[in-house]
């Protein structure tokens, strides 16, 4: 059997975080899903994780801090950003800086697959 992808969660919204990871293995992924980027980084998920699926916008360290302390650390990771702010200025931005996709909540069931097999083709 093969090994299935592990793409992992970093969002502060509870209903995403519980609801994520059931579709992502619905897709046939293995999730993990976290409350915050610190948790993220201390879970030892790091090295396991093929795509990550990130939000923007989550108290102390954000989306953006965390995509930048990936990169500090050299760790390539795609990413796929999520948010629920209507800032459309905060796309470019986040897609110049590497990541794969930026995804505005509500998204559809489509364009996260497409963004997902956008992020482990780069991989």
């Amino acid at each position: 059997m093969a090994k299935r992808s592990l793409v992992s969660v970093v969002d502060d919204d509870e209903s995403v975080r519980e609801s994520l990871p059931d579709l992502l293995r619905e897709f046939g992924f293995e999730a993990k899903a976290f409350a915050s980027a610190e948790e993220f980084l201390a879970s030892g998920y790091l090295e396991q994780t093929r795509c990550l699926i990130l939000d923007i916008a989550m108290p102390g360290m954000s989306g953006q801090d965390l995509q930048e302390e990936l990169t500090r650390r050299r760790q390539k990771i795609p990413i796929v950003f999520i948010t629920a702010t209507g800032d459309e200025t905060v796309r470019p931005l986040v897609l110049e800086r590497g990541a794969v996709e930026c995804l505005f909540k509500p998204f559809s069931e489509k364009a996260l697959l497409g963004a997902l097999n956008a992020a482990l083709s780069v991989a």
